[in-house]
């Protein structure tokens, strides 16, 4: 795909431009689409199809401070920076790269404790969420461990790169995360039902056509019969959405028949408070490690 000549047919040529995501790393695959960062000091996200493929453009700033949106442009390929500010602002994330990783990991273990308490709560008080808080839980684990290996999170090569990580005290971790997020449930009739489910979740709260990269990235899985790696990119996509709409959750009760789709959720709440003891007793490991 020519990116310089959709910054220019998208008018993005005044800002500092660079490429970032799984195109420029050595794990990018045939579903993976096009991270585009253009540095217009605004936010959120935009899907366009350009070409053959798809791109998503990510609006940022370059006075971003947060450990987690930092990270993003870890290794970005700058394509467009004639102020050379993006190239200042690269080399100032590369010499406290370390640090940040650090600091993200830290973050997503006490969001992943959060979670646990909100299961326990919500299970103690009939809340339905109960079970959504649990597989987010388990999934900001992951995020953890991804971190402290100083891994991008990507979250359709995550399951595979987590496989492959050396055994220390922090990824003996891991075997909590693929026993509580519930990939051994993989199957094609069920991936589909969450594949629905997912891109309505994903239209109701994101509304910027992402529903096609997460339908792209569903072919890619099942054609190549990746059922766990399916079931965990989609598990992971509707924590990013659920964790946008927790501060209104009491307004939108309706979401659980979705949500329970979308996150295949488990009915007994005893396994559920089960496995959120299991994760709450990971992330205090690691933390105690750190």
């Amino acid at each position: 795909m020519d990116i310089q000549k959709f910054i220019v047919e998208h008018e993005l040529t005044r800002f500092p431009v660079g490429l970032g995501g799984c195109r420029i790393s050595e794990i990018t695959d045939n579903s993976c689409g096009y991270d585009v960062f253009v540095f217009d000091d605004k936010s959120g996200q935009e899907i366009l199809k350009f070409e053959n493929g798809i791109v998503m453009i990510h609006h940022a700033s370059l006075s971003e401070t947060q450990s987690k949106q930092l990270l993003q442009y870890d290794k970005l390929q700058i394509i467009q920076d004639e102020s050379w500010e993006l190239r200042m602002f690269l080399s100032k994330i590369n010499e406290k790269r370390t640090l940040l990783y650090s600091d993200f990991a830290k973050n997503s273990l006490i969001e992943s404790l959060f979670c646990c308490q909100k299961t326990k709560e919500s299970i103690k008080f009939s809340d339905v969420f109960g079970p959504c808080w649990q597989k987010c839980a388990a999934f900001y684990l992951a995020d953890a461990i991804s971190s402290l290996n100083y891994q991008r999170i990507s979250p359709s090569h995550m399951l595979d790169l987590l496989r492959k990580l050396e055994k220390n005290q922090i990824n003996e971790h891991i075997s909590t995360v693929t026993q509580t997020v519930g990939i051994e449930r993989a199957t094609p009739p069920l991936l589909e039902r969450m594949l629905k489910s997912t891109i309505g979740f994903s239209d109701l709260v994101e509304k910027n056509n992402h529903s096609q990269i997460i339908q792209q990235k569903y072919d890619f899985f099942v054609n190549n019969s990746m059922l766990s790696d399916c079931y965990f990119y989609l598990g992971w996509t509707n924590k990013e959405n659920f964790i946008k709409i927790k501060n209104n959750l009491n307004r939108e009760q309706d979401l659980i028949h979705i949500l329970k789709v979308a996150f295949d959720v488990e009915a007994d709440m005893n396994l559920v408070e089960q496995q959120a003891n299991t994760v709450e007793k990971s992330c205090n490991s690691i933390l105690g490690i750190l």
